[in-house]
């Protein structure tokens, strides 16, 4: 469970978070296909941006709702992982997203804030923007639930036994 600072803000368990976190972002090759990138990560928070392809449009030329969900669960996954331990993983259990608006846009904005942090589950509350012309539209709102593995750093699995050609 996190403890509070003096300001009420979340105290990390690991003062090296931020090195942990990027380094566990950029091993996510599908973070890299999309050409994701973290703009901004401070205890039990992160934002992530993800720029406009035609590869992740759906017919209508807007941001797919398969993105826009990934980067409500990755925003949420990471903001998690910031305030754990510095020996711990962490997985989605959960999460929910509702699509309020089309993605339509030039980036797409995921921005999460966690709401628990426990021992064993932490709960954070994800929102996707999509911005276009410089104004930012709320285009999803997710709830993300994720399990800290103690013990367990995140590094790969050796051989996970799937083989590439």
């Amino acid at each position: 469970m996190s403890t509070l600072n003096d300001r009420g803000a979340p105290q990390p368990r690991d003062a090296h978070y931020a090195a942990r976190v990027t380094d566990s972002f950029q091993r996510q090759g599908f973070m890299r296909h999309i050409r994701a990138r973290i703009v901004r990560l401070e205890p039990g928070y992160c934002e992530i941006h993800v720029p406009h392809q035609a590869e992740l449009t759906q017919q209508h030329g807007f941001f797919h709702g398969g993105i826009i969900g990934t980067l409500a669960d990755n925003a949420g996954g990471y903001a998690a992982y910031t305030l754990m331990p510095a020996d711990a993983s962490i997985l989605t259990v959960e999460f929910k997203v509702n699509l309020l608006a089309p993605g339509d846009g030039d980036l797409l904005i995921g921005r999460s804030r966690v709401t628990r942090s426990g021992c064993t589950l932490s709960v954070c509350h994800s929102q996707v923007f999509v911005r276009k012309a410089g104004v930012e539209t709320l285009c999803a709102e997710g709830l993300v639930t994720l399990i800290a593995l103690p013990g367990r750093p995140d590094q790969p699995v050796a051989d996970s036994g799937l083989h590439h050609d």
